[in-house]
């Protein structure tokens, strides 16, 4: 409503001060879910970086526990490597003093191969003692291996000059002779024997392989088990924060949202219970505090409105009178202009129709000219007694028209219908089946000039909505009914009309569809107006549109009027 918008609003702008100061609270309490909040997110931060820092520590040490194994694996793998060497040296040697082979290039090869592996065993030897900084065990085993490697070194040397002044034995003397002089070389050198020495520099590079290995096993596992450790920490923490805030959040919030759904709602007397020293609380003080406002001027908007919607009831209850006077005004009006518009259609329709039909073609004799004036005359009486009745009737505002009760005998109104549904159906090339009347007299209680009427209507609707080319049977029987009544049977082979229309078609005003796609023009009165005429002769009206294999859909109209059996005339009446 437009008088809500100038009430006065200055109560509804509460700032969070001028609400602190009406509660009485302080600035301290509305922070305490903030700092519990922001503790625990600090905390969970901390233990990340825990983590962090540990996995920055496991991976160092799984490294150097990696690359201490490698550097063990590659020193054993040196020492092999140099036994192998020289065992490949001492079979040169051999081939050489029997004459059997041996190329110098291939012995400096082997020699180069030899030193190439000290030195590469040197190096391997410095980069362990560097990470195994030279403790306990480390610091022997570096000793003896840098001691082994100096001997070797010396060897590899001495070696050298003794192989470059090899010669070939001569054939007469011993081959153990030659091999003797170069044996301490191959296997001594200082007084130490270079194949112990070998073999314990192998046994003890194995072992510390081992070690590493295992070493490296346990620094991975128990790397797993500090991650696993770590995770389950940080899980647990973070579940337990998680179920702390759920239990202190759940209850306020679920009360403001149940406070915001019901003031959504307009109940507007509703006040969020909380009363607590917290943000929650202050909301929900804000939130009544709005609600207490919004109600009183919610009371204030209800009365202005219900002054304002009692002026509009009057004023709308003496508008709908006036314009209600005016709709009944306008459909008399129209109602009437659509009956006289009906009824003088179809008078006018059969005068045009029958003087077409007569002036077609050649010369006729003056006989068939009468009949055709005669018939032009009586219709043209028709149009006379459809325009007195029209006009009585728009002076009366009645929806009936008079007729003249007296005894009638059907068959000449029957066969002027006849006479003019011809000139209409010509027009249309319909063909008109009609059964025969009987050469007795069939008499009924009515009003001729409406009765030729009503079956003139009944066939000019056959008519209208049959076929080019089609054919309208008219049937009649007695009924074996008492009283007796006389059935006369207007069947057509025409468009038809379909089931969920036929409750409606004796409805004024009322056209099926099929029927305005058939012929637009159509005001649908004229079932109506025959109904009203049946039920005026005492008889009825029905209609019904089967379904039919050899002439299509179609439509049936059964008119019945009660028969007169006594051969005595009745006395006209006017009604």
């Amino acid at each position: 409503m437009r008088g809500a918008r100038a009430l006065p609003s200055h109560g509804l702008a509460l700032t969070a001060d001028e609400t602190d100061a009406k509660w009485g609270r302080g600035g301290d309490n509305r922070t305490m879910f903030r700092r519990q909040l922001s503790g625990v997110l600090i905390f969970l931060a901390a233990c990340i970086v825990l983590q962090g820092l540990g996995a920055v520590f496991a991976l160092r040490e799984a490294e150097r526990q990696v690359v201490r194994g490698r550097l063990a694996s590659d020193i054993h793998q040196g020492f092999v490597q140099l036994s192998a060497t020289k065992q490949h040296l001492r079979s040169w040697v051999t081939q050489h003093k029997i004459g059997a082979g041996g190329n110098p290039s291939e012995r400096d090869a082997l020699i180069e191969q030899m030193q190439q592996s000290l030195g590469e065993l040197a190096l391997l030897a410095q980069k362990s003692a560097a990470l195994g900084l030279l403790q306990g065990r480390d610091s022997e085993e570096h000793a003896a291996r840098t001691d082994a490697l100096q001997v070797l070194g010396q060897n590899v040397h001495a070696l050298g000059q003794a192989l470059a002044q090899i010669q070939t034995l001569p054939a007469n003397m011993p081959a153990r002779l030659g091999w003797e002089s170069l044996s301490e070389v191959f296997d001594k050198s200082e007084g130490r024997d270079l194949r112990e020495l070998i073999a314990q520099s192998v046994a003890r590079e194995s072992a510390a392989m081992q070690r590493e290995r295992l070493a490296a096993d346990a620094t991975l596992a128990r790397i797993r088990w500090l991650w696993i450790g770590m995770a389950l920490t940080l899980a647990l923490l973070a579940l337990g924060a998680t179920f702390y805030f759920e239990r202190a959040l759940r209850r306020p919030i679920d009360e403001l949202v149940q406070g915001a759904r019901r003031l959504r709602q307009g109940r507007l007397q509703y006040r969020v219970p909380l009363d607590d020293q917290d943000e929650f609380s202050d909301v929900a003080r804000s939130m009544n505090a709005m609600a207490a406002e919004l109600e009183k001027h919610q009371q204030q908007e209800i009365e202005h409105r219900q002054r304002l919607e009692s002026q509009v009831r009057e004023r709308t209850s003496a508008l709908h009178e006036a314009n209600q006077s005016l709709q009944q005004t306008d459909t008399r009006r129209r109602q009437l202009l659509a009956d006289i518009s009906h009824e003088l259609r179809t008078p006018t329709t059969a005068i045009r129709g029958e003087a077409e039909i007569t002036l077609r073609g050649g010369e006729r004799p003056a006989a068939q000219y009468r009949q055709a004036l005669q018939r032009i005359v009586m219709t043209s009486k028709q149009l006379g007694s459809v325009i007195d009745d029209l006009l009585a009737m728009a002076r009366s505002d009645m929806e009936t028209l008079s007729m003249v009760q007296q005894r009638v005998d059907l068959s000449a109104p029957l066969a002027d219908a006849l006479a003019q549904a011809q000139a209409l159906a010509g027009e249309r090339h319909i063909r008109i089946d009609a059964q025969a009347m009987p050469a007795a007299a069939v008499h009924v209680m009515g009003d001729a000039q409406r009765l030729c009427q009503l079956l003139l209507l009944l066939l000019d609707n056959a008519v209208r909505y049959s076929h080019p080319d089609g054919c309208v049977s008219l049937r009649w029987w007695r009924s074996d009914e008492t009283p007796p009544m006389l059935v006369l049977q207007v069947i057509d082979q025409g468009i038809g009309i379909p089931a969920e229309e036929l409750h409606q078609v004796f409805d004024r005003h009322f056209r099926g569809r099929t029927a305005r796609l058939h012929r637009a023009a159509g005001s649908g009165l004229g079932l109506p107006i025959a109904k009203a005429w049946a039920l005026a002769h005492g008889g009825s009206l029905s209609l019904e549109s089967p379904a039919d294999e050899t002439t299509g859909q179609g439509t049936r109209v059964q008119l019945s009027l009660p028969l007169l059996t006594s051969p005595s005339s009745a006395a006209p009446t006017t009604s």
